[in-house]
């Protein structure tokens, strides 16, 4: 409903009751309730989950119309990104909220830091699902009072045209709410232990869950050794056990992103029940790293498999895990693909070592012959070293080119001396259009970097404490933060006003009118920023 709508509406309802509401102000209740647009997390599911699936369309049709995250860890933490994103680019379009694991297990667990192996409580990760979308709920209602007061300022000094200006404004106020893509790992447990955290997840605001297919007791993160995958079989239950949580809930379009980390892991913990030749247990069980056997030798203990009219034993290791024959990767993370999208998922997501956009395509070339609009969910991973990576790419390719490397160290190309040459600024260029390129080539719909703002704080920490507890002083904060706040115009300069003291004045004045006892007076230090 528009200002003015909500205002008549909640005039009548005063009106209604005989007088006993005469101390309530009917533009005050509208306020307060633009302010409050979303009454729970349902909401936000529902609303971002719409969102999404229009994006996903307009993907369909423009490749360039990629989406963007950054994985955030406090929900400050993402209400100062999204409040940065309206403030630079005037619209929050086409980017949104990533929920990392790992993040979670690393910063958010009751046992301390934790590695990203499953091991944190499991209701942390809606709990920050809640609490991201609280931070972004009172972006809303602080920029909003803003407003509330720019109307209020315009009427006193008879300024019609600032009171339409501002009013205009509020009625075409866009939400800093956006989609999130919300971790649940391998689901902590069975596909029942899978429905049950994603409808918390889903209650807490998440419109899309995203899933991987290792191990739940086994999982590791996906840029480290020892991944054990599970059959298809296993994971596409615990798919199934997501859309069903969807829709329970009513979030009849939610979306279900399913990771594969078939390139980096070369365990399984179970071979896969096969009844028939080709179907998909035998599929999986082809990668296996087999010999052939007389029966009669066999050892007590063997797990033999019979294909094709021939023994097979699969190679176990000592941990009673077995392993898939080497160079088998990318034809497990195809089949997974393709067959994830078969049975229900959205949105795919295929971890790899290194960001190389011609690796991925070649992968998304060949889903994409059997599902023509099957769709990636990339992770530009702070574990790669996107640097060197590039440099060697390029370097690679001027060698294939015949052109002189010799000038070029290509292990050491890290080194600073390499910065300003014609090596390093071509790896520059590939890394600023890495998310356009493989949006275009290799299907990315979605580029998110999981841990980004686990490394700016630990960043912008160093340099903090590198400059306020040496020779700088004082000043090392005032010039590396505070002069660089105001003249940036970070909204969190004026704290007390981030953290909500003048939305708690006006409701002061709203409950107690004259009486209120408020903190925003003359004597308040944060007028000294303006």
């Amino acid at each position: 409903m528009s200002y003015q709508d909500l205002k008549n509406n909640a005039d009548s309802l005063i009106n209604s009751q005989n007088g006993t509401w005469s101390g309530i102000d009917a533009e005050s209740v509208a306020r307060m309730q633009l302010q409050n647009r979303f009454k729970t997390g349902l909401d936000i599911a529902k609303y971002t989950a719409a969102i999404m699936r229009e994006d996903m369309a307009a993907y369909d049709a423009d490749s360039s119309k990629y989406t963007q995250s950054l994985g955030c860890w406090h929900g400050f933490i993402a209400q100062q990104k999204m409040i940065s994103i309206k403030k630079h680019f005037g619209d929050t379009k086409r980017r949104y909220l990533y929920l990392s694991g790992w993040m979670v297990a690393a910063l958010r667990s009751e046992f301390g830091p934790l590695p990203d192996q499953s091991m944190h409580e499991k209701t942390s990760v809606p709990a920050l699902i809640e609490e991201l979308y609280t931070f972004l709920r009172q972006a809303d209602s602080r920029e909003l009072n803003l407003l509330f007061r720019d109307i209020d300022a315009a009427r006193e000094a008879g300024d019609a045209a600032a009171e339409k200006a501002a009013m205009d404004k509020v009625e075409n106020f866009q939400t800093h709410v956006v989609p999130i893509i919300a971790d649940i790992d391998a689901g902590f447990g069975n596909a029942e232990a899978t429905y049950l955290l994603a409808k918390k997840m889903i209650e807490a605001g998440a419109c899309a869950l995203q899933i991987e297919n290792q191990v739940s007791d086994e999982k590791q993160c996906g840029h480290q050794d020892g991944k054990v995958t599970v059959p298809h079989e296993d994971f596409l239950a615990k798919i199934r056990a997501c859309r069903y949580a969807f829709l329970e809930l009513g979030v009849t379009d939610g979306i279900i992103v399913t990771r594969t980390d078939s390139l980096g892991a070369g365990l399984t913990k179970q071979i896969a029940v096969s009844n028939e030749p080709g179907d998909l247990g035998d599929q999986y069980n082809s990668f296996l790293d087999c010999e052939e056997i007389d029966p009669a030798t066999a050892k007590n203990g063997d797990v033999i498999i019979n294909r094709d009219g021939k023994m097979l034993r699969p190679k176990r290791l000592p941990s009673n895990l077995f392993q898939f024959r080497p160079g088998t990767g990318e034809d497990r993370c195809v089949l997974d693909s393709i067959t994830s999208l078969q049975n229900g998922a959205d949105l795919l997501w295929i971890e790899t070592e290194k960001p190389h956009v011609e690796q991925i395509a070649g992968m998304m070339d060949r889903v994409r012959e059997v599902v023509p609009n099957a769709k990636l969910v990339y992770n530009n991973s702070p574990s790669f070293n996107w640097t060197l990576n590039f440099r060697q790419q390029v370097y690679d390719a001027m060698a294939a080119e015949g052109l002189d490397v010799s000038e070029y160290n290509r292990d050491d190309l890290m080194d600073a001396k390499y910065d300003d040459t014609e090596l390093g600024e071509a790896a520059d260029k590939r890394i600023r259009t890495f998310q356009a390129d493989g949006s275009k080539r290799a299907g990315i719909f979605h580029h998110l970097i999981t841990l980004p703002t686990y490394h700016t704080a630990a960043l912008s920490t160093d340099n903090l404490a590198k400059e306020y507890f040496g020779d700088a002083g004082m000043l090392g904060y005032v010039l590396g933060v505070q002069r660089k706040e105001i003249r940036e115009g970070i909204a969190c300069v004026k704290h007390q006003n981030m953290s909500g003291s003048d939305i708690g004045d006006d409701h002061k004045e709203y409950f107690a009118g004259e009486a209120a006892l408020k903190a925003g007076g003359a004597q308040n230090t944060m007028n000294q920023f303006g």
